[in-house]
């Protein structure tokens, strides 16, 4: 009985460790972002946009050109954005592949006990009832305008990465209805924030 206890603890520290390093990895990519803006002097996050936009001079011979530049830096500037949310997404499906692959590897062990395989089952049920409540959020989302956008659930808090200069209260009160529906999170635990 005492070392079916052992494995159970192992199982949920796997669990625990791999959350960890996800929601590690995660923070420290945002601190590399706001470290490198304060560094740099800029401390707001909208400021951040603003850098290398093409302003409008008021002599009518430059304006076809200024035009081209505003075009071709707000092309770059949304690569850059499309960028990170689809590289935010893929780590988090990659944290997750490696969550389930564990459980997978309790599961196929031979070793392993039935309380062990048990629990290996709910754990990979979760992590795709998760994976599926984030897609369908991430699409709802879409749907309001948001585009790029991009969630992480880390037990009952919930983080909303939202690309939009500025989020209205309604928008907000839009985006904490649809996570709390389809993730059934608190509002309270719910937290975005626009990039």
């Amino acid at each position: 009985m005492k070392i079916l206890k052992n494995n159970q603890i192992i199982i949920y520290v796997i669990a625990l460790m791999l959350v960890a390093a996800g929601y590690l990895n995660y923070t420290s990519q945002n601190n590399k972002l706001v470290e490198t803006s304060s560094d740099a002097g800029i401390i707001d996050t909208n400021e951040i946009a603003d850098i290398g936009d093409a302003k409008l001079v008021s002599s009518n011979d430059i304006v076809e050109d200024t035009n081209t530049i505003s075009e071709d830096t707000e092309e770059t500037s949304s690569n850059v954005s499309n960028e990170y949310f689809t590289k935010s997404k893929l780590e988090r499906e990659t944290m997750y592949s490696q969550m389930i692959e564990s459980y997978q590897n309790i599961l196929n062990n031979t070793n392993s006990s039935e309380t062990q395989k048990t629990t290996a089952t709910q754990e990979i049920s979760k992590i795709n009832e998760i994976k599926n409540g984030i897609m369908i959020c991430e699409n709802l989302i879409s749907t309001k305008g948001f585009e790029n956008n991009v969630i992480f659930v880390n037990g009952d808090s919930v983080s909303v990465i939202i690309e939009a200069d500025n989020l209205s209260q309604e928008e907000i009160a839009q985006i904490q209805n649809i996570i709390s529906r389809e993730l059934n999170a608190d509002i309270n635990n719910i937290h975005i924030t626009n990039k």
